[in-house]
């Protein structure tokens, strides 16, 4: 559930090429929802339905495994006609099997719904706190730091809204990893000369304090 919640959030964006005229800002929807009592939920509750889903797929094969036990050590009684027989019914329950597990953990199977129903809530929760942020602010554009959607070689910390979005939804974070001074971001872009590749956002962990204005 790491990919990020929110890929752009776009307010007044009239045309890609004019990014440089608008107040751009950013926000770690990764850290956000980890501090998120209801994202924890959402997440022992689909640790749930992945290991019941998975508890009924080994039963079926553990299933299959004594029958197939039970044909070998009979086989030699069989006639042809019962062979065949159990043999049709063995391969019968291992392909229910292999459809159950696709249903359930195939590309958008039960667990994928299960996901995206359980975590729609806390998704438009934390959009809802970003959209007043950003209104508040003045943002013309939010870029979601998390997600793979959007590669930020570099950020600066005085762009980041974070500590605003957690403070709207009520949430305190770990001063450890908040411990980086930041002002109030500014309408323009850094410099060219701060594009520096070598600045991994993803890497960085660490938040700013949110400072008064």
């Amino acid at each position: 559930m790491k990919k990020g919640l929110i890929f752009v959030t776009l307010l007044s964006f009239s045309a890609f090429g004019s990014v440089q005229a608008q107040k751009i800002g950013y926000v770690d929807s990764e850290f956000i929802t980890s501090k998120m009592p209801a994202y924890q939920k959402a997440l022992t509750e689909i640790d749930k339905f992945a290991e019941k889903w998975s508890k009924d797929i080994q039963d079926k094969y553990s299933e299959i495994d004594k029958l197939q036990k039970t044909y070998q050590a009979e086989e030699i009684l069989l006639t042809e006609d019962m062979k065949r027989d159990r043999l049709r019914i063995i391969s019968d329950k291992e392909r229910e099997a292999r459809e159950y597990n696709n249903k359930v953990f195939g590309y958008e199977g039960l667990l994928f719904e299960k996901k995206k129903d359980l975590m729609k809530p806390v998704t438009e929760t934390v959009i809802r706190a970003i959209d007043k942020v950003a209104a508040q602010k003045r943002l013309d554009m939010v870029l979601d730091k998390a997600s793979e959607g959007v590669v930020l070689l570099f950020t600066n910390p005085k762009h980041d809204y974070t500590d605003y979005v957690m403070e709207e939804l009520g949430l305190t974070a770990d001063q450890k990893a908040k411990n980086a001074p930041a002002s109030e971001p500014v309408s323009t872009n850094p410099p060219e000369k701060e594009l520096n590749p070598a600045g991994n956002s993803k890497s960085n962990t660490s938040k700013p304090t949110k400072q008064p204005k």
